[in-house]
């Protein structure tokens, strides 16, 4: 933002903050604004906004929160409020207080509803978004509590049989407490169920809780009311629970009378009550007899207002369209299990990265969610988000999803060639559209003549991707090369003319970023690139890797790329995984892939380290946080169930068995050789591939050779095909060639 461009302003402003005393905001930000490159856009509209809700709800948690520790609070505030726990965060200098060192969460839900619930690790359920919460209780008539949120230790894990299905465990002293949670679609409804369990070794209630918050802080309650068949409550005139069974015991409390989790043994029972602060709260009671389990469900009703007709059975139609991988590692099979699930809950219409805290659209991570979407077989889910695109250009030619970030036409026009391919269709419909997006990038970039290392390259813009403050990204400019080559393609057969065209700009592009790159060789007096010619190698360099995977603009095994590897693996990795030391502070599970990808396509053995670190950090419920704290393992960063990570295990496990390398595939590069060891079959497909779809089998034979099968329906005359399992000679299969397997020697 240019402060020229509202200069009235800046004296009002001015004037405002002298005449109150306090600092003027001005020459503050001008000095910010100098620790960056020039550009357009300091900060993404968008993305201030949403900070600054963001931060009006950490304000109001620091109002609440540190005053009423006495309430039951979810377990991210027990944990980080508690000066004993490894998650505690000092806070007397804060002005808000966010969660910031348990973001974890995971979505249920169904396909193509957009209404996402989330549950966190203790078993808190958020049914609707940004909404209050439910949770569940025992109590004992000796005084004994079990409060799950309170507990070191529960234990929760992911079913995926019929839909996701989350189901938590908690135990204490006798106490056991059982709940479930899913969405289901019942006479053309929509519901969110929670089922509750309980035991106890003595005469005590169930309890179901209503709570004003959520894992990111305070949500208001202001109106609460049981039903007159005390089987429900309305809440907030405008949302509604029913219980299963009718409550035995009925409590309320407001803001002033503290949490209704200390007026549980009050003998008077209340009906309704309001709370002008929106701090109320209430709890159902339900008798629990020793020795008997009691059991419970409450059902919400979801507001979704799809674009896509539901049906029923859906999850059973969506299983029998995506293919499927099958493995002798459990762990590595539940993952990529869990990991399709979380691309169908979020791809509704748009896709988005996360159930909450990123439920919203970028064509970043659209880019990268869609390609696994299409690399398992659900063309359809990538083809109705893809339409949407169109929509989101502007009449520049621009694919604008933040202002002020130059990535977007690049991630467009390749993931679109990516869908043409893979569907071998003529993209006839997109020709204009193809064409605005690539002479946009033409237009944007600077100029050549500058005498400068960014001469030729995008402009200075917003790093949405964490590379630091405002800069001449490489991560922009290798987005905007391959986009233009992916446009000559796509255009080639209509307008070879043009098609040309960008062929000669994006030659002329990368003429200018080899340019920069060596002068920055030597600089640092060494190949590895850094994230923009004026930075050093940091964590940032990161974003560079992105012309090895997934852009393959340059070879396996060029030296820049090997030489970036090495330092990264040296300087930027903690406990096997990638930490981005800037904004993120934590562990990356997708940025850890996205190096194991460029290591394993340059046939070195320890990307299977890097693929084993991010199974390792993966949440009891198969599910990574944007960003892993270093030493809790959980998240503090982003949104608490991060669907690009889960978009990079599903490419991740695709890769391994087959992937496009220029005009051949490569198969098997990825599978691990203790696989062969253990029982069990290896296969994974039907994948969708640019040359046809297929299906790859391994098998070992014997001690010393290996069959690998593929089954395949190519578009065309078969492609060349090179077998490259770990731990075996390769083999080469010429373009043409009708066999279907080959037996590789150790």
């Amino acid at each position: 933002m240019k402060w020229t461009k509202w200069l009235p302003w800046r004296f009002a402003i001015s004037y405002i903050a002298k005449k109150q005393g306090i600092l003027d905001p001005i020459p503050i930000m001008a000095r910010v604004q100098a620790l960056a490159q020039p550009s357009e856009v300091a900060e993404p509209i968008e993305l201030i906004r949403s900070g600054v809700v963001f931060h009006a709800r950490g304000l109001i948690n620091s109002r609440v929160i540190q005053h009423n520790l006495d309430w039951v609070w979810p377990v991210w505030i027990e944990r980080q409020f508690d000066p004993k726990d490894p998650s505690f965060i000092p806070r007397a200098f804060a002005i808000t207080h966010i969660n910031i060192s348990n973001r974890n969460w995971t979505a249920v839900g169904y396909p193509d509803c957009p209404d996402l619930p989330i549950v966190d690790p203790n078993g808190l359920l958020t049914p609707l978004f940004n909404g209050w919460s439910l949770d569940a209780w025992l109590i004992t008539e000796d005084g004994r509590r079990l409060l799950p949120s309170k507990l070191k230790q529960v234990d929760q894990r992911q079913h995926l049989d019929d839909g996701p299905l989350i189901r938590t465990v908690a135990t204490d002293e006798g106490l056991e407490l059982r709940t479930k949670v899913w969405v289901e679609r019942v006479d053309g409804k929509m519901l969110c169920r929670l089922h509750i369990s309980g035991d106890s070794d003595q005469a005590g209630h169930l309890v179901l809780a209503l709570r004003p918050y959520n894992p990111e802080g305070i949500s208001f309650i202001h109106d609460v009311a049981l039903n007159d068949s005390r089987d429900g409550w309305r809440i907030n005139n405008d949302s509604t629970v029913q219980f299963s069974a009718s409550a035995d015991r009925h409590h309320l409390s407001h803001y002033r009378e503290g949490d209704v989790n200390i007026h549980l043994h009050d003998r008077e029972d209340q009906h309704s009550g309001q709370c002008d602060v929106g701090m109320a709260t209430a709890a159902a009671l339900f008798n629990l007899e020793p020795g008997v389990t009691k059991e419970l469900t409450a059902s919400i009703e979801l507001n979704a207002k799809p674009s896509t007709p539901l049906i029923d059975d859906a999850w059973t139609a969506v299983n029998n369209q995506r293919c499927t991988l099958t493995c002798p590692d459990p762990h590595w099979q539940f993952l990529f299990d869990a990991a399709t699930t979380s691309l169908v809950l979020h791809s509704p219409d748009d896709v988005f990265p996360g159930p909450y805290t990123y439920k919203r659209f970028w064509f970043r991570d659209a880019a990268y969610i869609i390609d696994a979407l299409l690399s398992i077989g659900l063309t359809h889910r990538a083809e109705r988000a893809l339409d949407r695109f169109i929509d989101r250009q502007t009449a520049a030619g621009y694919f604008r999803s933040q202002e002020g970030e130059w990535d977007s036409n690049g991630q467009v026009l390749w993931i679109l060639e990516r869908f043409f391919k893979f569907t071998h269709r003529r993209p006839d419909k997109w020709l204009n559209i193809i064409k605005r997006g690539a002479d946009w990038i033409i237009k944007k970039r600077v100029s050549t003549e500058l005498d400068a290392p960014h001469a030729g390259l995008m402009p200075a813009g917003f790093s949405a991707e964490h590379l630091g403050p405002n800069d001449y990204y490489y991560w922009d400019d290798f987005w905007s090369v391959a986009g233009l080559r992916s446009a000559s393609r796509m255009l080639a057969a209509t307008d070879p003319e043009l098609s040309q065209r960008y062929v000669d700009a994006a030659r002329d592009f990368e003429q200018s970023i080899e340019r920069s790159l060596a002068t920055q060789a030597d600089k640092l007096r060494r190949p590895a690139m850094p994230a923009s010619p004026y930075r050093r190698l940091d964590s940032g360099a990161i974003g560079s890797v992105v012309c090895g995977y997934p852009l393959q603009l340059w070879a396996a095994d060029d030296p820049r790329m090997s030489d970036l590897v090495e330092f990264l693996l040296e300087r930027c990795f903690l406990k096997g995984a990638f930490y981005q030391d800037m904004i993120h502070s934590g562990l990356n599970a997708y940025l850890t892939l996205h190096v194991a990808q460029v290591m394993m396509r340059a046939d070195d053995p320890r990307y299977l380290d890097l693929i084993d670190a991010v199974a390792d950090i993966a949440s009891p419920t198969g599910q990574w946080p944007e960003a892993i704290h270093p030493l809790t393992g959980a998240g503090c960063m982003g949104d608490g169930h991060h669907v690009w990570a889960s978009s990079e295990w599903v490419l991740m496990m695709r890769y391994c068995f087959l992937r496009e390398e220029g005009d051949h595939l490569v198969l098997c590069q990825g599978i691990p050789e203790r696989w062969l060891e253990a029982e069990g079959p290896i296969s994974f497909g039907a994948a969708p591939t640019e040359f046809g779809e297929v299906t790859v089998t391994v098998k070992a034979t014997s001690a010393t050779e290996t069959e690998v099968r593929w089954d395949a329906d190519w578009h065309g005359p078969a492609p060349a095909l090179a077998i490259r399992l770990p731990g075996h000679q390769p083999v080469w299969i010429d373009a043409g060639q009708s066999q279907n397997q080959a037996v590789l020697s150790r």
